[in-house]
């Protein structure tokens, strides 16, 4: 008799592994968190005193994971930094640590908190993902001991990394990424050694997981949708935008389109750095965002995804060249003046009159603009913008980029500064460029620093960023944002990581 239960029990539990095993949508979230930040202080506190501090954020993480829960989310991501902010020094985050085991030693710590130690802010993250059934994303610190007998090893004998964790909806650790690509201020976190592919399966789909500026990267970004085949990446992210071209909101969405999956991604919140935009995007529309220079305050996001969308037909790829190889220069052409955005010099050209067909080459990069504007305003001055070259700022990266953007002012020294609003309203536009590249992002940013609907612009299989018509639209930024990966220098600290 009790093989005959235990039997049907598992009849009933395969049948039931099953039907959640073809889940076709699930419910993502993600927090906007605006972090509450440390005393600036160049001697570590006790670490009673870092855990009261971690514990502040954590209260605010807790409302929100349960709203989002509340509301039938099946996983929360919560920003980089979202616990303990970033003013810090290599010995002043060490009190904020955890040694952070690998998924693989099957832990609960809500179940088990001493097992590796002195784990608080583990302990209470795994018990929000069990009591709530939720998988939780969340950025801390994790720690490594290391000695002489590694040459590798720091001064102080350990390593420090800028970590992800994931919890399961039982609490059980199941995801660990230490971020590869490091942004440069970073100078309290160490390089991983070699990267990591980190992903995870749920009835829900597959999921990846890396860091903020690591999107930037072939290596693990491009890698981990390429090689590792998954549905969704979940991205904590601490993003100051760096208007024009930077801004997070329109860099992930077309990141998400170009790479063909679900993007979850989390920013804190600090007006004061320029750091906000969260949102939630699909290959095929942005479900959901946020971008708020207005408010202090956090916002929690939920949008329905699909489970798998690379099971979908895949989109016919871009030849992001075609097009524009076959323009010859226009009779409109004319002289170009340089100009800079975000320590990179352009080559601008300026647009005059309602209409008209433009080019501007810098290095191999020709860019092609024809447009149709509703009128040609006097207080408003727009350019055709190329740069070819590699980016050597807070980062070093080669990029080829094509954009027409709204200057400042009239004053052509202003063309590539910050500017929040337009008048001009653009009925029709194409833009292409000679790209030496198959990873290019498009962004077209309306007036408010708003998104483009998807209905009123597509991209071309020969490489063409163009208007599919009706509304007329006050263009800010209209961007094709290429990366070369096979260009960049070795990485900071490290010898050159895995290229295409």
């Amino acid at each position: 008799m009790a093989s005959f239960y235990f039997l049907q029990w598992v009849a009933s539990f395969v049948f039931f592994a099953q039907a959640v095993g073809t889940m076709d949508t699930f419910i993502a979230a993600v927090y906007e968190h605006a972090v509450i930040l440390p005393n600036k202080t160049e001697s570590p506190v006790s670490t009673e005193e870092a855990l009261l501090l971690m514990n502040k954020n954590l209260d605010i993480l807790e409302n929100a994971i349960k709203l989002a829960a509340g509301q039938g989310a099946h996983i929360i991501v919560t920003p980089e930094d979202g616990i303990y902010g970033w003013i810090f020094t290599r010995e002043t985050i060490y009190p904020y640590l955890e040694d952070i085991p690998a998924p693989e030693v099957n832990w609960i710590p809500c179940r088990d908190p001493k097992r590796f130690g002195y784990t608080p802010v583990q302990e209470r993250l795994s018990c929000l993902a069990k009591e709530n059934s939720i998988y939780i994303v969340a950025n801390i610190g994790d720690k490594k001991p290391c000695n002489t007998t590694d040459p590798q090893c720091p001064r102080d004998g350990r390593y420090q990394y800028n970590t992800n964790v994931v919890f399961d909806s039982e609490g059980r650790l199941t995801g660990r990424y230490h971020k590869y690509n490091l942004f440069e201020p970073e100078i309290q976190f160490d390089f991983p050694k070699d990267s990591e592919l980190v992903t995870f399966d749920t009835p829900f789909g597959k999921f990846g997981v890396f860091t903020c500026f690591d999107i930037f990267s072939y290596d693990p970004a491009v890698m981990v949708v390429k090689d590792s085949q998954v549905d969704s990446i979940l991205l904590p992210t601490a993003w100051y935008n760096t208007l024009p071209l930077l801004s997070a909101v329109p860099f992930h969405s077309a990141w998400a389109r170009a790479m063909g999956v679900n993007l979850l991604a989390a920013n804190t919140h600090n007006t004061r750095m320029h750091m906000t935009g969260s949102g939630i995007y699909s290959p095929e529309a942005v479900r959901v965002y946020h971008y708020d220079m207005e408010t202090e305050s956090g916002q929690l996001l939920l949008s329905e995804l699909r489970s798998r969308p690379r099971q979908r037909a895949a989109p016919a790829e871009v030849d992001w060249s075609a097009y524009a190889r076959t323009v010859k220069p226009s009779s409109s052409e004319q002289a170009g003046f340089p100009g800079m955005i975000y320590f990179d010099e352009f080559s601008f050209t300026k647009l005059t009159g309602s209409a008209g067909n433009y080019t501007v080459c810098q290095k191999d990069l020709c860019c092609h603009l024809t447009y149709k504007m509703s009128e040609s305003r006097k207080d408003e001055v727009y350019v055709l913008g190329a740069f070819d070259g590699l980016h050597t700022v807070e980062g070093r990266y080669y990029l080829q980029i094509c954009t027409l953007l709204k200057c400042q002012t009239t004053n052509l020294r202003t063309c590539g500064e910050p500017v929040g609003s337009a008048f001009t309203k653009f009925e029709e536009f194409s833009l292409s460029g000679t790209f030496g590249t198959k990873y290019v992002f498009p962004q077209l940013v309306l007036s408010g620093s708003q998104l483009a609907l998807e209905r009123y612009y597509e991209v071309s299989r020969d490489g063409r960023l163009r208007s599919r018509g009706g509304a007329p639209l006050p263009v800010l930024v209209m961007a094709l944002y290429g990366r070369v990966f096979e260009r960049d220098p070795p990485r900071l600290g490290q010898g050159p990581g895995r290229l295409p």
